[in-house]
């Protein structure tokens, strides 16, 4: 691919709010400096994260922003001994304080990319990082042994589905809520239990299948004040990891469970502005890369969506009702 460009397309957005006022617009070209890649990118995957930061905004976006944060390209310039080299494909997550990806070029830190393999596919692969390294992250957090018994909650999304296949390769027993029309599929994935979110007497249904005491985790993927319901049926010093943070504990609550709490989040290695954070993001995106290729972790459905304002509002707006059913991904066609 050419890099004789001097303008590039970018999709934004010009201000927060749930009517996702995007707007197509030109920008110079982005120039790498000597531990940066210069990508042309190729796909971009919304996760429901995209989607809620573009309704509710972020302190440290400036507007006009760009959304995406997963993002799959072809590296295309790179300066003297720095790798990956012109030509090499690569998937990473993006720095969420900074421009997102719907663009057709970007400047990346090279420490926190990940090769793709000739095998998978880029569409494919865009999907992994956001919803596959918070899965990562909440196992490690929830430091998850053979034998446990770990619960999600809003099991239908994607951080669980790939959560669910990982704590079963560490012998846990994995008991997921959510709407009924989800359960075939989270079983599948390897779910021992898959429960009725929506039912009243979901409760009874827990108490019978694992009794008074509770869960050994929880995987909390909703944050607000369904934490605190969760931390109702974690057992005595259980753990639990929150993916969206939550609402006060109650005082009481806290000293009767004295739960060991985690919180995840794949921006902070950003945010914090921490270097060994930043590769480890690109660690998991390889081990994600290698557990995809071998057959050991199953990636979810995709959807390929269109690079405009009118398919990117209704894909986000399709993200906060919770009704997408397949992964979007924006493919970025190139001139």
């Amino acid at each position: 691919m050419s890099i004789e460009h001097t303008k590039m397309k970018a999709l934004e957005l010009r201000s927060h709010g749930l009517d996702f006022d995007l707007v197509m617009s030109e920008h110079a070209m982005p120039e790498p400096t000597s531990n940066e890649l210069l990508v042309a990118i190729e796909y971009v995957a919304l996760n429901h994260l995209d989607a809620k930061m573009a309704r509710d905004g972020f302190s440290q976006w400036e507007y006009p922003h760009i959304l995406g944060l997963d993002a799959v390209g072809t590296v295309i310039q790179a300066g003297k001994g720095v790798f990956p080299k012109a030509g090499t494909r690569v998937l990473f997550n993006a720095n969420l304080a900074q421009k997102g990806m719907l663009k057709e070029f970007a400047v990346v830190p090279n420490h926190a990319v990940s090769e793709l393999p000739a095998d998978i596919s880029p569409e494919v692969a865009v999907i992994l990082p956001n919803a596959g390294m918070a899965a990562l992250l909440a196992i490690e957090k929830l430091k998850l042994q053979e034998g446990d018994s770990l619960a999600i909650n809003s099991a239908q999304g994607a951080v669980s589905h790939f959560a669910i296949q990982y704590a079963k390769q560490k012998g846990a027993q994995v008991f997921a809520f959510a709407q009924k029309e989800h359960h075939k599929r989270l079983r599948k994935l390897g779910a021992d239990f898959a429960f009725d979110c929506e039912s009243e007497n979901v409760c009874d249904q827990i108490k019978r299948e694992i009794g008074p005491e509770g869960f050994d985790c929880i995987l909390n993927t909703s944050g607000g004040d369904s934490f605190v319901t969760d931390l109702e049926h974690l057992r005595f010093c259980g753990r639990i990891a929150c993916l969206n943070g939550f609402s006060e504990i109650p005082q009481e609550l806290l000293f009767e469970k004295s739960p060991n709490i985690g919180v995840v989040s794949i921006g902070g290695a950003w945010l914090a502005n921490n270097l060994c954070a930043q590769q480890h993001l690109c660690f998991m995106g390889q081990k994600l890369l290698a557990d995809v290729k071998s057959g050991q972790i199953k990636v979810p459905d995709i959807e390929l969506i269109e690079f405009s304002a009118q398919a990117v509002k209704d894909t986000l707006s399709c993200l906060l009702t919770a009704s997408c059913q397949k992964r979007p991904v924006i493919k970025i066609e190139h001139a």
